[in-house]
């Protein structure tokens, strides 16, 4: 009586055949294989090759941790959320930039606004929106993928127990080695942006403003503002990641009810946001003397960091264009992390953030 058996065999497919890993998988065509070898029945129909269908709400494909596919996820999820979120907000950056280079003629957000449109129109509010974009999406790809690089690496060199009780160090350490590759990458598209946008008639983008700028100042001219920039955006960057992985644990072990893998996508990505936002914000705060430099000593050829300090005094350089900033920067991060994780989702990576491991259970 082999139609029994083979019956009994094939029962178990439908869960364990359509939703079960490829290792189960596997054991389970051996299983069949078995059985047909003692009896002469034809192999199931469902046997056949792509009739395999994803579970529900399931990528069709799982990226494996710390491959290079997922360093490649994680570099191009970057380059979409810095390039996409700077290029957006250039209206407030183009007066950021203008009430820290002239304070007199823009005194405030609103006067500052309304002189752009008054003297340039609504193209005013755009300008240097090309260098942005192109600029800001090279510092995201290697600013999220080294930073995945390099969490993981610093990680493995303190232990699982010593990464676990030092998160927060190898947080700081992985981003500020990220941010230096990334600022590298930066810093020609900056120093070109602001010079289009604080000097009215230098150029109408990067196309004719590189050329210009190198012509004026060669290529290293490019570079002059990399060790301000590198003071602006490698404590922001260190707060920026550091205090997001930091804010989401605590966000999911005081404020969400349930644990972040009981979480819908949907709420995990409110987090992202909300977590995002509230890190944008000690962003701004710690690195907003440094961006007051970078503007000043892209604006004027041959000055130093002496001129700008005894031009705008310390105090002008920790607050002039702060609240507008902190603005910008809150809103910026905030969607930077919501995109950044929304695009691991949607490859079938888990979103940033969230409990730690326990030390006796990285160990493993």
């Amino acid at each position: 009586m082999a139609f029994p058996e083979n019956s009994h065999a094939t029962k178990p497919l439908i869960p364990g055949f359509l939703y079960s890993s490829p290792s189960s998988f596997s054991a389970a065509s051996s299983l069949i294989s078995l059985d047909q070898s003692r009896t002469s029945v034809p192999p199931p129909a469902v046997e056949r090759k792509g009739f395999v269908i994803p579970a529900p709400k399931e990528p069709s494909k799982k990226i494996e941790m710390f491959s290079p596919a997922f360093y490649a996820a994680c570099t191009f999820g970057g380059t979409l959320c810095c390039g996409l979120t700077h290029t957006a907000v250039t209206p407030l950056d183009v007066v950021k930039c203008n009430m820290q280079i002239y304070p007199t003629k823009y005194k405030s957000v609103s006067s500052g606004f309304g002189t752009v449109l008054k003297e340039q129109g609504v193209k005013g509010l755009f300008k240097g929106w090309g260098p942005t974009l192109l600029g800001y999406s090279a510092q995201g790809a290697c600013k999220y993928g080294f930073y995945e690089f390099f969490k993981k690496y610093y990680s493995d060199l303190a232990g699982a127990e010593n990464a676990a009780k030092y998160k927060t160090l190898i947080y700081l350490a992985g981003s500020a080695s990220a941010e230096v590759i990334a600022d590298v990458a930066l810093c020609p598209f900056e120093a070109v942006k602001v010079r289009v946008q604080t000097q009215p008639g230098f150029a109408r983008g990067l196309s004719d403003g590189l050329p210009k700028f190198v012509r004026a100042e060669g290529v290293a001219g490019l570079y002059k503002g990399i060790t301000p920039l590198w003071g602006r955006q490698i404590p922001y960057t260190m707060m920026k990641f550091a205090s997001f992985e930091n804010i989401v644990e605590l966000l999911y072990k005081h404020v969400v009810p349930t644990p972040k893998e009981q979480c819908s996508s949907t709420m995990q990505l409110g987090v992202s946001f909300a977590g995002g936002y509230l890190a944008g914000i000690l962003c701004a705060i710690v690195s907003h003397p440094a961006d007051n430099l970078v503007s000043f000593l892209n604006n004027a050829k041959g000055a130093s960091v002496g001129d700008a300090v005894q031009k705008m005094g310390v105090w002008g350089l920790c607050t002039r264009g702060l609240p507008l900033r902190i603005l910008m920067i809150g809103t910026l991060t905030g969607a930077q992390w919501g995109i950044y994780d929304s695009f691991k989702v949607y490859v079938g990576l888990p979103t940033t953030g969230g409990a730690a491991p326990a030390p006796a259970a990285a160990a493993k």
